[in-house]
């Protein structure tokens, strides 16, 4: 099968990850603020303009993408398998790199895998925050027209290098599927069958109440606030803007609302300045990935497998 420019899957895998990227550099700005911190100091926040607690040049990529691209490189070395040991090696040599951030849990598990080996973390109530949600994008693509079993299995494999709770799996698998629905182009009434249907199995996680402002790392809020912005608005750049300016953890939040919104409305409803303002290296990155991946599950549909 040869790929074109104008590919359905192409397209929306490409704009997952740029979506992704983009939130996360527009979010990074306003990280750890409260809604009302953001409107006394940008108004309504809609720029790229670096910044934040992390004091980032513009365009500039947090853990959200880097850790992102650090897994996709592992499936691709294993030929689009997912293996827990090349998982846990390439997050180690991403951790070994110094990235601009890393959350404790990420490096706790990380930091496990170096003393023992081990790439399944044992299941820990504490361990629900969201960093095994924030990259899951290439698992979600790679495992896309696989079983359903097969895609939990990917999806749980790399999430467990670092974060082994009820919690944080029910959520990474929800959005893991809800990517695919949307990166297959269903609508996204799709999507929202599968996020209503976990907060019907998990209460916690109901999203239609009230609005979720300033959501903390922990995966409950995320999803929350991440599907109001999803469902409640109508294009990529609306619901960018209102997840970002919600606050708390809005690099991710910002990064999970991104590659959910790229994937459902594609590449040319990125904003233009988006794009423009973003680091040349994380947006070639992406790029280039999305391309691998995608060239990759149209030649062959590789079983994921745990080491």
């Amino acid at each position: 099968m040869t790929m074109t420019p104008r590919d359905p899957l192409r397209d929306r895998a490409r704009a997952a990850y740029l979506g992704l990227a983009v939130g996360d550099a527009l979010g990074a700005t306003v990280e750890f603020m409260t809604p009302k911190e953001i409107q006394h100091k940008h108004g309504v926040h809609k720029q790229i303009i670096g910044g934040g607690w992390l004091r980032l040049k513009p365009g500039l990529v947090t853990d959200d993408t880097t850790m992102t691209l650090a897994l996709g490189n592992a499936i691709l070395d294993q030929g689009g398998a997912i293996r827990g040991d090349a998982v846990a090696r390439a997050f180690d040599a991403w951790m070994r790199a110094k990235p601009v951030d890393i959350g404790n849990t990420v490096r706790r598990g990380i930091v496990e895998f170096r003393r023992t080996g081990d790439t399944v973390r044992p299941v820990n109530e504490h361990e629900a925050g969201n960093g095994a949600a924030m990259r899951l994008l290439p698992a979600a693509l790679v495992s896309l027209g696989h079983t359903e079993s097969e895609v939990i299995a990917a999806i749980l494999t790399q999430a467990h290098v670092t974060h082994h709770n009820p919690q944080s799996d029910a959520c990474c698998v929800t959005l893991a599927l809800m990517q695919q629905d949307l990166l297959a182009g269903h609508p996204l009434a799709a999507a929202r069958q599968r996020a209503e249907a976990l907060a019907s199995d998990m209460p916690a996680f109901e999203f239609r109440n009230k609005r979720m402002e300033n959501p903390s790392g922990w995966v409950v809020d995320t999803f929350i606030a991440v599907c109001q912005a999803l469902f409640e608005t109508a294009s990529f750049e609306d619901c960018l803007i209102d997840i970002v300016n919600r606050g708390g953890d809005a690099d991710t939040t910002g990064a999970i609302a991104g590659m959910l919104a790229g994937a459902h409305y594609g590449f040319d409803a990125i904003p233009r300045r988006w794009l423009h303002d973003l680091d040349k290296k994380a947006h070639a990155d992406c790029e280039h990935q999305a391309e691998q991946i995608t060239a990759l599950i149209a030649l062959s549909a590789l079983p994921a497998r745990a080491a």
